[in-house]
């Protein structure tokens, strides 16, 4: 059986470059260190580095070694670290990122909660729309929304991301209600400023119904367009996370609800591997506080019930 020590030994050796800058770095004696290499070559019949005067580098299939055993001893020495700290508090940093809209709505508040919970752990959040590279800029956790590209990170579906359509009295005062789905190209639109962001997708019994629309206002700050909304410049359609406590308050009034927009959903994302302790605590208090079906929704349909049982009346 191979000693974990001789693997240690050899990639101390690949990282340094040289047997002596080994024995430094493990506080041993370059002998050793030889010997332990030597013994791991031995057991595994095959030479682990090229020597030559020029110095030694690893052979393919002491990069191949490399490459594997050292991601497999970072993800021991995590695991370890998360074992020693199981009985004891998060520490360290959280780095999180997540959409504007729905880090202004209902993240700002949260992070507040955690962070009371948890007081040795720090936090680091970012609220941007700009898509961050989670491994490059060393993120721990984001926020998406959305259909995700295929990719080696890990996600997690926090809740369902629905999207409503509405509109201020004021405006259905001055236009007609639309009744079905191809009855917004009769209308000014407030269109949110992302790709695709024009293109209105329904779902019907047997097919997906697309509208393009179209209108005087586009911006890719949802507060923005649910104030142009509030102010009667058009008609929108957003998450109900964003639209609900305008819903609630009466400040719009949900269109088209016998058809249902494509439903998408808040995904946790993460670097790939076992996730740190603090990484876990996190996205299982996301899951917790906003899924499986979160508040937001329930303030919208419980609105729209209402209104409807009152116009029936």
């Amino acid at each position: 059986m191979t000693d974990l020590e001789d693997v240690k030994a050899f990639l101390a050796v690949a990282e340094a470059g040289s047997f002596s800058g080994a024995a430094v770095e493990m506080a041993t004696s370059k002998s050793v260190v030889s010997r332990r290499v030597a013994r791991l070559e031995e057991g595994l019949g095959t030479r682990l580095f090229t020597r030559s005067s020029k110095g030694i580098t690893p052979t393919e299939a002491g990069d191949a070694l490399r490459f594997r055993a050292g991601s497999a001893f970072g993800e021991l020495a995590e695991a370890l670290r998360d074992a020693a700290r199981s009985t004891g508090e998060l520490t360290g940093v959280l780095r999180i990122t997540a959409p504007i809209a729905f880090g202004t709505a209902h993240l700002a508040d949260f992070l507040v909660d955690f962070m009371r919970d948890h007081p040795k752990l720090k936090m680091d959040a970012s609220f941007t729309n700009r898509r961050i590279d989670i491994l490059a800029d060393g993120i721990d956790v984001a926020v998406r929304m959305g259909a995700l590209p295929d990719s080696t990170l890990i996600a997690r579906r926090i809740a369902p991301m629905r999207i409503s359509v509405a509109a201020s009295p004021n405006y259905l005062a001055k236009l007609k209600a639309p009744k079905r789905p191809r009855d917004l190209t009769a209308h000014d639109c407030i269109i949110y400023g992302v790709p695709g962001g024009d293109l209105w997708r329904f779902r019907g019994k047997d097919r997906v119904t697309s509208i393009r629309v179209a209108g005087r206002m586009r911006s890719d700050n949802a507060e923005t367009i649910v104030a142009a909304a509030i102010a009667g410049m058009g008609i929108v359609a957003l998450p109900t996370f964003v639209l609900a406590g305008a819903i609630e308050r009466g400040a719009l009034i949900p269109l088209l609800t016998s058809f249902p927009m494509i439903e998408q959903a808040l995904f946790a994302v993460r670097p790939p591997g076992p996730p740190p302790a603090k990484t876990r605590a996190f996205i299982d208090a996301l899951v917790a506080r906003f899924g499986p079906e979160p508040d937001w929704d329930y303030l919208s349909q419980a609105s729209t019930r209402a209104r409807t049982n009152s116009s029936e009346g």
